[in-house]
């Protein structure tokens, strides 16, 4: 079965108050989450490391809005994308309580947060970048869509792997928690696998529903 579908052979949703508020209901959200975690964050610094990609999208949303709003299913997988990021930045990604307690419950030997949030790295991007390649290139509907869509991914992972390279050059001992190796030697290219994995299974499950969010934007917005 194909995930390329082209959104014009998805009957068009009809649209409503509702869709248009979800985008500021979402950033309301958001933005008191990341300013509650900056309150008794485990690692100031840790925090604004891992929270910056927030201070930056957020606004840039904002501003954009109007230009180029983005579906429905985008803006709720970005809002729960930086939802992930702010609780790991609040905690340190080794030691979300959450986590915690999966590791305990499962007798894992690591708290496993580090790899959902790699997995989330590949899984929300994944629809960014599709949509971003299905209303502004030729690749619309072709089969080519997919597997670039998921390289897109795979490098900026790859991307951020290095800037983690760099903070640990740069901070010594003091990026440990940033970092979040928990002792695995193997840790990037782990990271790395949970990106690819999350770009797929985003595409294979959600391609179809991003279709039909992507109708219901304005004609204007689509092209």
């Amino acid at each position: 079965m194909s995930v390329n579908p082209s959104p014009s052979d998805v009957p068009p949703a009809p649209g409503g108050t509702g869709g248009r508020r979800l985008p500021a209901v979402l950033v309301a959200v958001v933005a008191a989450a990341l300013m509650a975690s900056a309150w008794g964050a485990k690692d100031p610094t840790t925090w604004l490391l891992e929270t910056v990609w927030v201070m930056a999208g957020l606004p840039l949303a904002i501003l954009l809005r109007r230009r180029f709003p983005l579906s429905g299913l985008l803006c709720g997988l970005l809002a729960v994308h930086a939802l992930v990021l702010i609780v790991g930045g609040h905690y340190t990604y080794a030691e979300v309580p959450a986590g915690d307690w999966v590791r305990d419950w499962f007798g894992l030997d690591r708290n496993p947060y580090d790899r959902f949030g790699h997995l989330m790295q590949g899984f929300v991007p994944a629809i960014l970048v599709r949509e971003l390649l299905v209303r502004n290139s030729p690749l619309r509907g072709s089969r080519w869509l997919a597997p670039l869509t998921v390289c897109a991914c795979l490098a900026f992972s790859a991307v951020f792997e290095m800037l983690e390279w760099a903070a640990a050059v740069i901070g010594g001992q003091a990026a440990d928690a940033f970092l979040a190796t928990q002792g695995d030697v193997w840790d990037t290219q782990w990271d790395m696998f949970c990106a690819l994995i999350g770009a797929t299974c985003s595409l294979l499950l959600l391609s179809r529903l991003h279709d039909r969010s992507l109708t219901r934007l304005p004609i204007t917005a689509t092209n």
